[in-house]
């Protein structure tokens, strides 16, 4: 049986910009920390680069019309801040204002409502050279940046998120190393977490003033976080995990500041005195609705031999184990919705990312059958559901991605899109997964008018 949602409800697919658009050097954009960090030996898998990417800047019209074509209500896509502002502050560049604007008529003009996103981490260079988001300078410069973008595009866009991830770009890319700007400094992370927060408040508010008919919030990336076994140090290391993925965005976000056991446990290594007077209320405006990226369950264990959390992920061995060995259980996004409702807020919900990389590949006869991917969207689909029937005001589901594309530090190597692209030629070929989700959409839409069943 088909899963059922509100006639309202909007099903889409996702992209960001230094993922897809290539044309890294054209037409006045400026470098980005992603450019800077592929050109780095031994970060980026292949050595691969945004360079070209899905060349997306100059097949925009036809990427639309696929959009179209699976019959998709909306789209999210991002604003790369280096083709807007090359130089992080200062003038806007025209040219890329232009592209954006193209894209945004584009989708009106075929009926897709978009979902733009202010920061997909492709922090402009130069501005990383002045301290990057540790420097709360940086939150002017994207104060200013945001309200460029506004002003061209606020009427035209009526959903909008301020930050995709914040987890990612302070700790992954300033603790953890993995992603640019290739960090390991816990006291810069904090800091930088905090920035993108405050980032994220001061864009609520441009946004309430600027486009008071557009709706406003934030992508966090949750995680289902599970204690290894029932001792009390790998509950206590659980809990540190679930500290730094989930509580540090959910709690200030949601007016509780951050909180108290893991301030105290970063307060043994780094300074945790970043906190400005107002900046927890800024960071506590209320938004008009959280999205929700969700990709994976996490089993903990206590590690002394961790640096940082002394928490270590026990390694996911499962048949259906994604192409990156993540833990793909679809009940885990249910539990993430439940919590996020009955624990931090009523408001509209969005998932705004979920997805899976397989292996997938094209047969001589030009077919890409991913049953893996159909199997895990149908079960998290029907999770999305029975959330909607239980009664969690669930508005959208974004699926990632819409097309296979640079998978940050690893390269080209994982895909996760609905529609494979072979890189060479740039053809686009709708998976087994697309048609899937095509039918899923054209079959919501027959139903629509009918009764979902209330919770059981």
């Amino acid at each position: 049986m088909s899963p059922r949602f509100p006639d309202h409800f909007l099903f889409g697919a996702a992209t960001s910009a230094y993922q897809i658009e290539g044309a890294a050097d054209e037409d006045g954009r400026g470098p980005s920390i992603w450019d800077t960090f592929c050109r780095t030996p031994g970060k980026v898998t292949h050595g691969d680069t945004g360079d070209i990417a899905c060349d997306h800047y100059h097949r925009t019209d036809a990427d639309l019309d696929l959009i179209a074509g699976l019959g998709l209500d909306t789209y999210r896509f991002s604003v790369a801040w280096p083709r807007v502002v090359p130089g992080g502050g200062g003038a806007p560049n025209q040219k890329g204002l232009d592209f954006y604007r193209r894209l945004v008529d584009g989708l009106r003009e075929r009926g897709i409502t978009p979902m733009a996103t202010l920061y997909h981490w492709d922090l402009p260079q130069p501005l990383q050279d002045a301290g990057g988001w540790a420097a709360r300078d940086t939150v002017d410069r994207f104060t200013d940046y945001a309200q460029i973008v506004l002003d061209q595009l606020g009427r035209d866009v009526p959903l909008w998120v301020t930050m995709n991830e914040p987890f990612c770009s302070a700790m992954v890319s300033y603790l953890q190393g993995r992603h640019a700007p290739g960090l390991i400094d816990l006291g810069a992370a904090l800091r930088a977490s905090h920035h993108l927060l405050l980032a994220h408040g001061r864009a609520v508010q441009l946004a309430r003033a600027v486009a008071p008919q557009a709706q406003a919030g934030i992508a966090l990336n949750l995680s289902d976080i599970a204690a290894a076994s029932e001792d009390v140090a790998d509950i206590a290391a659980a809990a540190r995990l679930d500290g730094y993925e989930n509580r540090w965005y959910l709690d200030p976000l949601f007016g509780r500041g951050y909180p108290a056991d893991m301030l105290a446990w970063y307060a043994r290594s780094a300074s945790t005195d970043f906190v400005r007077d107002g900046d927890l209320a800024t960071i506590a405006a209320p938004a008009d609705f959280l999205g929700v990226n969700y990709y994976e369950t996490k089993v903990v264990a206590h590690d002394p031999a961790e640096p940082f959390h002394q928490a270590r992920e026990i390694p996911y061995s499962g048949p259906d184990a994604t192409a990156g060995g993540l833990d793909p259980r679809p009940a885990g996004l249910g539990r993430i919705l439940r919590r996020v409702h009955q624990g931090y807020t009523t408001q509209p919900l969005y998932i705004t990312e979920n997805g899976a990389a397989y292996h997938d590949y094209a047969t001589p006869e030009g077919q890409v059958n991913d049953t893996e991917r159909v199997r895990y969207l149908s079960d998290h689909f029907t999770e999305a559901a029975a959330a909607v029937a239980a009664g969690i005001d669930l508005r959208g589901y974004y699926v990632w991605a819409l097309i296979d594309n640079l998978e940050w530090a690893d390269g080209y190597n994982r895909r996760f899109g609905i529609v494979h692209v072979d890189y060479p030629t740039q053809a686009r070929t709708p998976k087994a997964s697309a048609l899937w989700y095509q039918d899923l959409v054209a079959r919501h839409r027959a139903q629509r008018g009918a009764v979902i069943p209330p919770p059981e």
